[in-house]
């Protein structure tokens, strides 16, 4: 996938007709961080936005993590409440045992 998308990025750039060198100056990263990013090697997540905003692709952001719509079950419920955090379910066992203090003999 690295490498895809390096791939991608040194086409967009060539495409806009800019070298290593001018792209690593609009974005404020280094010449190597375009050629490790353009070798399908890991770069750091702040430098990939910087070198997206230069290649003025970060519009296209919004599809990497879509914005959560709401449920058909939470419309019938019509209660229309964002989820705050996950939670675990408890199992059926651990209900039906009361807890006693010290252990059984």
């Amino acid at each position: 996938m690295l490498a895809e998308l390096g791939q991608r990025a040194q086409q967009y750039r060539v495409g806009m007709n800019l070298t290593q060198i001018e792209l690593a100056k609009q974005a404020g990263v280094s010449r190597s961080t375009i050629e490790r990013l353009e070798a399908g090697s890991s770069v750091q997540l702040d430098k990939l936005l910087r070198i997206l905003r230069a290649l003025r692709l970060s519009a296209n952001l919004d599809q990497l993590i879509p914005e959560t719509s709401i449920r058909p079950i939470q419309l019938a419920d019509s209660k229309v409440e964002t989820r705050r955090r996950a939670y675990k379910r408890r199992s059926k066992a651990t209900k039906e045992q009361p807890w006693t203090w010290g252990e059984k003999t």
